[in-house]
């Protein structure tokens, strides 16, 4: 990372962490993130039974209880929660999975104006060794390329550490609060016509615990049934939405 990149005022950012018992990840995460002056950092809790919110308090971030369970959920709640000045949201995961350095990056192009919405993805030669499971590859390849046939627009993943314009965010009127969340916010930005761009960024395993979606069988269905789902319905009714 250059000294430019490092040197964009975050100030006006804010990240928004979904979490379900993440107390041992977010000790060494919030820590990390406090280097950066965000505006705001916000670890929205969908009902963790552990140390959690104590962490979360502790490091001195905003916690958010969300009670219904869901990945966008989370999210969602995270989102009523925004200050008024800020205005961009960076989402990353609680797990140490997403690179933390690289935060300017992701939103150093949307604080500048360059682009409205800046997607990390996991570039196949700098995952590590078993950070994502073979059905996980498997939809980062499927789900693409559904939206490249549908929609025009060449995405290489679905990752979930990503920076949107606030703005640009209110517009799409995020629908999904499972695990279509992220899907949706890339169809819809296209269809909204917003800059977008990618950048290649590393991707860890969990260093504790066990995946809420990939690490069970019921989450890997779960998470393959929300995003096609929220894929078709959005083909569906894309007519209705172009008027």
């Amino acid at each position: 990372m250059t000294k430019d990149t490092d040197s964009h005022d975050l100030s006006r950012v804010a990240v928004i962490i979904p979490a379900l018992n993440e107390a041992g990840s977010l000790k060494t995460l919030l820590p990390l993130l406090e280097r950066y002056s965000l505006g705001q950092i916000l670890v929205c809790d969908n009902g963790s039974t552990d140390a959690t919110r104590a962490v979360v308090e502790a490091c001195g971030a905003q916690w958010v209880f969300e009670r219904r369970r869901g990945y966008g959920a989370a999210c969602f709640a995270g989102m009523q929660q925004l200050a008024p000045s800020i205005t961009v949201v960076v989402f990353m995961d609680a797990d140490l999975s997403d690179d933390v350095t690289l935060l300017p990056a992701l939103a150093g192009p949307i604080v500048n104006d360059e682009c409205d919405f800046v997607l990390g993805a996991r570039a196949v030669e700098l995952r590590e060794r078993e950070s994502t499971t073979g059905a996980q590859r498997l939809a980062n390849l499927l789900f693409p390329t559904l939206i490249r046939l549908g929609w025009g627009h060449r995405y290489e993943d679905l990752g979930p550490f990503r920076a949107i314009r606030r703005s640009s965010l209110e517009a799409i009127g995020m629908q999904d609060r499972a695990f279509g969340w992220t899907i949706e916010m890339q169809i819809r930005a296209i269809e909204l016509g917003l800059r977008i761009r990618e950048i290649s960024v590393p991707y860890r395993k969990r260093q504790q615990g066990t995946s809420k979606i990939s690490g069970t069988l019921r989450g890997v269905v779960m998470a393959a049934y929300w995003i096609t789902r929220t894929c078709a319905a959005l083909w569906i009714t894309r007519r209705l939405r172009m008027r």
